[in-house]
């Protein structure tokens, strides 16, 4: 399934559940949670912005291209999360501004 997202949409492969806690303890599979970081596969272009200038009464549209680019490894809010069925991986859709950041 090749998918291509609009706008401010990322395209994301989550990792894998990890299945041991910092502490060392195994944690069963009805209680791993699902991990808030992957990586970028697929990015959209961007999204058109309304200025706030409130002087005039035609309000302006500016075009803000994404900043992300496949391959980056990210962390994203737990709750902004889409879920989409993919070929044989759990892929998830975020737009731009719920990504929190890059992992290295």
């Amino acid at each position: 399934m090749k998918l291509k997202p609009l706008h401010n949409w990322v395209l994301i492969r989550t990792g894998e559940p990890r299945e041991k806690s910092a502490g060392g303890i195994i944690i069963p599979d009805a209680a791993q949670e699902k991990p808030e970081e992957g990586e970028v596969l697929a990015v959209g272009a961007g999204r058109f912005v309304e200025d706030k200038d409130s002087k005039e009464k035609v309000k302006k549209k500016t075009f803000v291209k994404t900043t992300l680019k496949p391959g980056e490894h990210i962390l994203y809010d737990k709750y902004a999360a889409r879920e989409v069925e993919g070929d044989d991986k759990e892929l998830v859709l975020v737009r731009e501004e719920d990504v929190l950041g890059y992992l290295r």
